[in-house]
């Protein structure tokens, strides 16, 4: 969202900037509550709950592990990693 404003005074930038930096904050808090209804464990209530979280969270520590192996393949000369040469 793009929106033009015109400012002719040092009071209207000022006035701009912390209705940006009060937007940004909102933005931010949203941000935080979605990333901890992510990736903070739920309780399991029964077995196969529990069953279904194990099985899940195995699925995505590899799919990280997978995630890390293809980019360090690809872009490891910037971790200080030397490419192989068959």
């Amino acid at each position: 969202m793009v929106s033009k404003h015109t400012y002719h005074t040092l009071e209207d930038v000022q006035l701009r900037k912390e209705e940006l930096q009060a937007e940004i904050q909102k933005q931010n808090e949203e941000i935080s509550v979605l990333w901890n209804e992510l990736f903070i464990p739920r309780k399991a209530n029964t077995k196969g709950e529990l069953i279904a979280n194990i099985i899940s969270n195995s699925i995505t520590a590899f799919d990280a592990f997978m995630l890390v192996r293809k980019l360090m393949n690809q872009y490891g000369s910037f971790f200080g990693r030397k490419k192989k040469r068959h």
